[in-house]
């Protein structure tokens, strides 16, 4: 009994090795040629042939002036899959080899089962590898390339990819509510547009794909080594806030696309993306970015100072200086100059925003050795972030 316990003492205290990881390439991919906020509601369509009372407000706020849609101009219908965007992405990488795990994040796959990892795999026509695929909205990107991060830090493999994307415009067009709206068109006729929570949405999202080449070794050129990744949850205190395949009942509980006939689906736009904007605005910072960065500096050691690039996930112009000031209210006034987004030009593309910012970043020569960059990646579905920290060598 003593030599068993001396044993696990001794396996207990025994060190894990792991490897540095890098991130040595990335690539991202937006489908056909940007949109203007001018042309945007000829290319989704008008719902009930209205235009939208919202639609103006809302690009004001957000400071969005183009973004890109997997939508066929002359026909305007959905003229690639979400794997097939992915698939791009990785494509864009180069040519690469020995690739032993792909892991995928998105909010918006073709179809319930199977999941998008497995389907992008299929269009890449890789030989046999391990496959992870990754549920969510905005941090489901992040989750796919922390599982990545660890795979290669682990030893389990040398090689893998991650990815974020999202085909959101699939379910902004105007036919996805024609239903709804001819069901409801008595209410609708002083209201002409679709409830403010759904149409909000319309205006805000985007389609785009981005991928990043995890190594255990650095690539002769510049490399961004990973130093961690920080996933955080608030759902224990907050209600959802962005949904799609429910409905959310009187006492804010969310009650699932199963609880509605099929009839409802449809009449009541069940599967488009809603969004409660009051919850929204009163609870974004403190419990995507104040709380919890504040924690990670703490565990982290991390200081203004450590930070020269400061990439942050917003998905409107609006969110700026309230990130600005929940930043100093912590500790951590990272200056404007020392900001990167290209959210005016790319769009809000939810989970894949991070991999296109990133690798617009990267390959801008910008990025000089020694640099630390802080990526923030926030998410309103029930309230979660994702912070990442890389070092270029």
């Amino acid at each position: 009994m003593i030599l068993n316990s001396r044993r696990a003492q001794e396996t207990s205290v025994c060190p894990i090795m792991l490897s540095k990881v890098y991130i040595n390439k990335t690539a991202s991919f937006l489908p056909f040629d940007p949109v203007s906020n001018d042309e945007m509601e000829r290319v989704l369509g008008m719902v009930g042939g209205k235009p939208s009372r919202a639609r103006r407000v809302i690009l004001r706020s957000n400071g969005i002036l183009s973004r890109h849609y997997a939508i066929d101009r002359t026909t305007g219908k959905t003229a690639m899959s979400n794997a097939q965007l992915t698939a791009q992405a990785v494509s864009a990488l180069g040519e690469i080899a020995g690739v032993e795990l792909l892991s995928c994040g998105t909010s918006s796959p073709d179809q319930l089962l199977p999941n998008h990892a497995v389907m992008v795999h299929g269009e890449l026509k890789w030989p046999r590898l391990q496959v992870v695929s990754f549920a969510g909205i905005c941090v489901s990107g992040a989750a796919a390339l922390k599982h990545a991060w660890l795979a290669v830090s682990a030893g389990d493999v040398q090689r893998a990819v991650a990815t974020g994307s999202e085909l959101a415009s699939s379910s902004l067009r105007a036919a996805n509510f024609e239903t709804e709206v001819e069901h409801k068109l008595q209410a609708l006729e002083a209201h002409p547009e679709i409830a403010f929570e759904k149409d909000f949405l319309r205006w805000m999202l985007s389609d785009g794909a981005g991928a990043f080449l995890l190594e255990n070794q650095p690539c002769g050129t510049q490399s961004l080594r990973i130093d961690w990744i920080e996933l955080s949850s608030a759902a224990h205190e907050l209600p959802a806030c962005m949904y799609a395949g429910g409905e959310k009942s009187e006492d804010g509980s969310l009650l699932g696309w199963r609880g509605f006939a099929a009839a409802e689906w449809g009449s009541n736009s069940i599967f488009s993306l809603k969004q409660d904007v009051r919850l929204l605005n009163e609870n974004v910072i403190r419990a995507t970015l104040s709380e919890p960065l504040a924690a990670v500096m703490k565990k982290r050691n991390l200081s203004v100072q450590d930070i020269d690039w400061f990439l942050p996930h917003i998905s409107s112009r609006y969110f700026a200086e309230p990130i600005v000031k929940g930043l100093a209210e912590i500790g951590l006034p990272i200056p404007r100059e020392r900001w990167f987004s290209n959210l005016e030009r790319k769009g809000n593309t939810g989970s894949a925003a991070p991999y296109i910012m990133l690798d617009e970043l990267f390959r801008s020569g910008r990025i000089k050795k020694g640099q630390k960059l802080l990526m923030y990646i926030p998410e309103s579905g029930r309230f979660s972030s994702a912070f990442a920290y890389l070092e270029a060598v």
